[in-house]
């Protein structure tokens, strides 16, 4: 019998991703308030309810599921919204994730996996890429959540044996992201340039992320699930791409003849982010096996069937 596995996220961007996969061999209860998770990106096969990781009651789904292995994905995403009210950004990343975390405690939960940022966690990294052992300064109240997230996950380790990894994601795109403008600037840009609509660019467009597709992410967690590890993971390409290279990548596959709009620089964002995967790729066995381009295209594809599909 396949071990129960409960996704928090699960009809968000990469939890439902995730959750595609997982449902191919493991029965799969998924935990989503669909505040930015959509019912769309369910999975019928899974088991939903509908439910805030901060709301008490969330213990009666562990007792009534009593699923083995926790994905902890179900989060306030988005960097610059924690920059304008860090309480509420705590109040979800924190103290949501707490809540969770005394539920696998109380529920002899065998295993948690965590997904934590790469992008927002090393804050100015002077080593690029930048390895797992460098001093995390996020330079965001969302950044300094994910962090201490990563800690209390070593607490409950070292005091109560509840096993966990946490993945530290690099910049990760592909179908379903939202691009309403809550988080992924492939996903903003796909959207405004398909619709012959000038995207904004923040800052000078020469800032560097390190973009992973979601697919890439997907096999990182399922691998995480499997090993037999307790720790940090980086899961990234290991290569800078500025976003007016992004930009330009994006108007070359679509064809589309469309200028941007630069406004000035966001609070809160690093000029310049990449990560080694070193590490991931020892233990794991893992790399990326999408090139930017062929992750661009998948998800330019996707895009388009979606919009073919409403008309």
């Amino acid at each position: 019998m396949a071990e129960k596995i409960l996704i928090t996220g699960g009809a968000g961007f990469i939890g439902s991703n995730l959750t595609d996969e997982l449902i191919k061999s493991h029965q799969v209860i998924i935990v989503d308030n669909l505040s930015t998770g959509q019912r769309k990106n369910l999975n019928s096969q899974a088991k939903f309810y509908q439910i805030d990781i901060r709301d008490p009651k969330i213990s009666k789904i562990f007792e009534k599921e009593k699923p083995k292995i926790v994905f902890h994905l179900a989060a306030q995403i988005n960097v610059r919204k924690s920059v304008e009210n860090p309480i509420r950004d705590a109040e979800i990343n924190i103290l949501g994730s707490l809540n969770l975390l005394e539920n696998c405690k109380k529920f002899g939960i065998k295993k948690i996996i965590f997904t934590s940022t790469g992008g927002a966690i090393y804050g100015e990294s002077n080593i690029i890429p930048t390895p797992e052992t460098y001093s995390a300064w996020p330079l965001s109240p969302y950044g300094i959540a994910k962090f201490a997230i990563e800690k209390y996950l070593n607490y409950y380790y070292k005091s109560f044996g509840l096993s966990y990894i946490a993945l530290r994601l690099a910049n990760v795109y592909g179908p379903r992201q939202n691009a309403e403008g809550e988080a992924g600037v492939v996903a903003i840009f796909c959207n405004r340039i398909l619709k012959e609509q000038r995207p904004t660019i923040f800052g000078d467009g020469k800032q560097t992320r390190d973009f992973i597709f979601v697919e890439d992410v997907v096999e990182a967690a399922i691998l995480a699930l499997n090993k037999d590890k307790i720790g940090i993971f980086n899961v990234g390409m290991g290569r800078e791409t500025s976003i007016n290279e992004i930009f330009q990548k994006l108007r070359q596959l679509t064809g589309k003849e469309i200028e941007a709009v630069y406004a000035p620089a966001k609070k809160g964002d690093v000029r310049r982010s990449c990560l080694n995967y070193f590490e991931i790729k020892n233990e794991f066995g893992w790399e990326p096996k999408h090139t930017l381009e062929q992750g661009l295209t998948k998800t330019l594809e996707s895009i388009i069937k979606k919009s073919l599909r409403k008309h």
